[in-house]
């Protein structure tokens, strides 16, 4: 009875698995397609040729299904920010002087590419307009806040804070064009490219 049971959990884990993937797939393409606003929950579930209680039973609606796909992104960036906060000034410059690329910024990159598809959608202009400005918030602020020297990363004065704000929303960008423009180059090269502009000066050659 024991074996029975197991298998029939598995059977059903397997079947959860196959429905969530359908319906990941289904959206990223009724995103493209129509626009996040453009589809509805019958839409979504024909496209994935499933029936709606199987929508409802895992995500709840549709928008609990955009909160769940968004909230795995948000959860991997997460658990990169750990890492970040363990690098110091004299491990950002180390790898800025040999000329390699930091090993979590190469982690990032890979993280994202496996979300390209995804992100396409929801960061391009029929999506979610609210999801830019988070991963902003969580990750892109990480980051500069990693490269700054220790005594201004929770610096409250005005000019600092504007400061890495801008530079937040810059390396935002970077990631966007990067997603928009299909990905083209390599985790590698986007970590060089990430580190490169960090620290390129007004008539400094732009090269990587």
């Amino acid at each position: 009875m024991a074996c029975s049971a197991n298998e029939g959990a598995a059977s059903e884990d397997r079947r959860i698995t196959r429905s969530k993937q359908a319906l990941r797939e289904a959206f990223i393409e009724l995103t493209e397609e129509c626009g996040l606003d453009g589809f509805s929950a019958s839409d979504l579930c024909a496209r994935a040729g499933l029936n709606r209680g199987t929508l409802y039973n895992i995500f709840g609606d549709k928008d609990g299904l955009l909160r769940a796909l968004e909230g795995d992104i948000m959860a991997d960036l997460e658990a990169l920010q750990a890492k970040m906060q363990t690098i110091g000034l004299k491990d950002v410059m180390r790898y800025r002087v040999s000329k390699r690329p930091m090993p979590f910024l190469v982690e990032l990159f890979d993280c994202l590419r496996e979300q390209g598809d995804f992100l396409h959608a929801v960061m391009g202009p029929k999506g979610d307009p609210s999801f830019g400005p988070r991963v902003r918030d969580a990750l892109c602020t990480e980051i500069i806040q990693t490269i700054l020297h220790e005594r201004y990363r929770n610096n409250p004065e005005p000019f600092v804070q504007y400061y890495v704000a801008f530079y937040a929303s810059a390396y935002l960008g970077v990631i966007t064009r990067w997603v928009e423009t299909g990905m083209r180059e390599s985790s590698r090269d986007m970590a060089l490219i990430a580190m490169k502009l960090f620290f390129i000066k007004p008539g400094d050659p732009i090269k990587l």
